[in-house]
């Protein structure tokens, strides 16, 4: 990168090397870098325009932190000529997504409670008093991604079961709590370091019904069911209540709706992930006839 001494400088960190990460979905350029004693970080540089959102996210990532569960930690932030930075610590472990489904059962259903457990811990910060009701806020996202999918050329077998699923349980909607949201909390997002669950990426962070956050768990069950079950057993501490599996459905349902018309950009393989996505709800639900989905298995 151009700035590379500017950036050295303004971070007050002697770097001694600096290489780059080419993975995820983000806009920040990232980069492990390491100073002259040894210690590394994970350095994220952050387009200005982006500025605000990434010192909320540090602030909160904090609270995060300070509440004992295992995360890459905030160290730093700041400005940079045109860009922002944010200095975390370096997670020096290995995905979760590569190791967990290599485990016997049950160490995989114990990494799940874990997660479970430590998404509890984050949906205990509180979201901002001046939202607006979440039943108004998430009518409007699924009217959305109903345009979004009606608009798009390309359609899915079933999309009419989850057209119906979601018209008829709008209500679920009504009175529901809202907190602070990791925003992409799955297993893609973990890592497995010293035999310890740490979660990462923090930066698509929201507020809304904590229940919401569990909509990524898709990309969980695809690579460990068991993972997955662990995670809503160990969040609701092995007492899920019925209410949960029928909004559960609804979330997924609104995002499996999106998740096509979203891929398109990124080209056919990502389309076709989607398209094979729908094909794993639609199955999972029954047609969306029934709200627990046939891969959850409670210990």
């Amino acid at each position: 990168m151009a700035k590379d001494s500017k950036t050295e400088t303004i971070l007050e960190f002697h770097f001694v090397s600096k290489e780059p990460i080419n993975k995820g979905w983000s806009c920040d350029k990232k980069y492990c870098v390491t100073t002259a004693d040894g210690v590394k970080y994970l350095l994220r540089v952050t387009p200005k325009e982006k500025s605000a959102n990434r010192a909320e996210m540090f602030r909160l990532q904090q609270q995060v932190a300070n509440l004992g569960v295992s995360i890459c930690k905030p160290v730093a932030f700041g400005n940079c000529d045109e860009d922002v930075y944010n200095v975390q610590t370096w997670v020096d472990g290995e995905d979760a997504e590569e190791i967990i489904p290599q485990l016997n059962n049950t160490e995989q259903y114990s990494y799940g409670l874990e997660a479970g457990k430590i998404l509890k811990v984050i949906h205990s910060i509180p979201a901002p008093e001046n939202l607006p009701d979440w039943e108004q806020r998430f009518n409007e996202k699924i009217d959305r991604k109903i345009k979004m999918y009606n608009e798009n050329p390309i359609k899915f077998d079933g999309a009419e079961h989850i057209m119906r699923y979601i018209k008829s349980n709008r209500h679920l909607l009504a009175n529901r709590p809202q907190s602070y949201q990791h925003g992409d909390y799955h297993i893609c997002n973990m890592m497995i370091e010293k035999n310890k669950l740490v979660i990462i990426d923090f930066d698509r962070y929201d507020f809304g019904d904590p229940w919401e956050e569990f909509n990524r768990i898709v990309w969980c069950t695809q690579i460990s069911p068991i993972f997955a079950s662990g995670i809503i057993d160990g969040y609701f501490n092995n007492q899920v209540p019925f209410e949960f599996w029928n909004l559960l459905a609804l979330y997924i349902s609104s995002n499996t709706l999106s998740s096509i018309p979203w891929a398109i950009p990124f080209g056919e393989i990502e389309v076709n992930t989607m398209l094979n996505q729908a094909k794993d709800v639609l199955s999972w639900y029954n047609n969306m006839q029934n709200p627990v989905p046939n891969w959850y298995n409670s210990k």
